[in-house]
């Protein structure tokens, strides 16, 4: 025993702690290359929004005066209530990607060239999203405009009208969203326990009340999954708007991340601090989500939902 009890204390530390220390240097890149890239870029635009900076000139310290303009800024107020109507419809994302997973989860003839179909949004670059739906919303030889014009009806501009046009661009953006909640989905179908399935059935469950009490309370991961990259990605908005109608017309299509970068980085101004106080704001805001739906993923966890 007293043998045995010498040798581990002749071992080094490392040795005697490897199997606490082995995780974190896994984990130690990543931590490293997280604080350098985001960690440190939220402490350094809290910081620089606390000065009046055009990124080449000396920085000129004004406090909370960044804050102030930008509670007084209406462009400010539009960006925000855009910002909200993205990320109320956005949301429907969430049941209609469920219920395309649904349909193509059945056992029919051509069901792999459906979902390459209803795969194909998620696969392609915003970009080329924003592109397509430009040309759709076209007035002049575009899809809208052609089947208006089969009616006899004048031919709306959507990206050039600001009561349509936050809705046009999000309506752009439900369609790869909509694919990546459905593939989210059918990740989650295969996972369903067909026993329970078997059960629901010998008790008489069939259709709504099969979803209901059966298969949806088995898809809590997707769906929870499927909820917070939908607001992330509402709440982050801006190739749609850059490509489509770079916050036109006349800024009523602007949302926060867009309206920081015209501010800070475009060629209508270099005001470095008054577009890193907007970044704080969207931060706080996405941070105010994040928190809670990690509330409810720890909830969940301790089997309290």
């Amino acid at each position: 025993m007293a043998d045995n009890f010498d040798t581990r204390s002749n071992r080094s530390w490392y040795s005697r702690n490897r199997q606490k220390i082995a995780p974190w240097i896994f984990l130690a890149p990543a931590l490293i290359f997280f604080t350098v890239y985001v960690v440190a870029p939220i402490f350094q635009s809290l910081w620089i929004s606390l000065y009046e900076w055009n990124g080449i000139s000396e920085a000129k310290w004004v406090g909370l005066d960044n804050y102030v303009e930008l509670f007084d800024d209406r462009r400010f107020y539009i960006s925000l209530e855009n910002n909200i109507i993205w990320l109320v419809l956005y949301m429907l994302a969430v049941p209609a990607g469920l219920f395309v997973a649904l349909f193509l989860n059945q056992t029919i003839m051509g069901m792999r060239f459906y979902k390459s179909l209803f795969f194909f949004p998620f696969v392609i670059s915003q970009v080329v999203v924003g592109l397509i739906f430009s040309w759709f919303y076209n007035p002049s030889f575009g899809a809208v405009g052609i089947i208006w014009e089969y009616f006899g009806a004048v031919p709306p501009s959507i990206l050039g009208d600001e009561r349509f046009v936050t809705y046009g661009i999000i309506f752009a953006g439900l369609w790869p969203q909509v694919a990546y909640c459905m593939i989210l989905y059918l990740t989650g179908l295969n996972n369903v326990s067909q026993d329970q399935v078997e059960a629901g059935r010998l008790d008489g469950a069939k259709g709504w009340k099969m979803l209901r009490y059966v298969v949806l309370p088995q898809l809590w991961p997707a769906t929870f999954l499927a909820i917070i990259v939908t607001v992330i990605g509402a709440l982050r908005s801006f190739d749609m708007i850059a490509i489509m109608t770079q916050g036109g017309p006349y800024g009523t299509s602007n949302v926060l991340s867009y309206f920081m970068y015209e501010t800070a980085l475009s060629e209508y101004g270099f005001r470095m601090g008054y577009g890193s106080a907007i970044a704080v704001m969207l931060f706080v805001i996405m941070l105010f989500f994040i928190s809670y739906f990690l509330w409810v993923m720890y909830k969940d966890e301790k089997g309290e939902r």
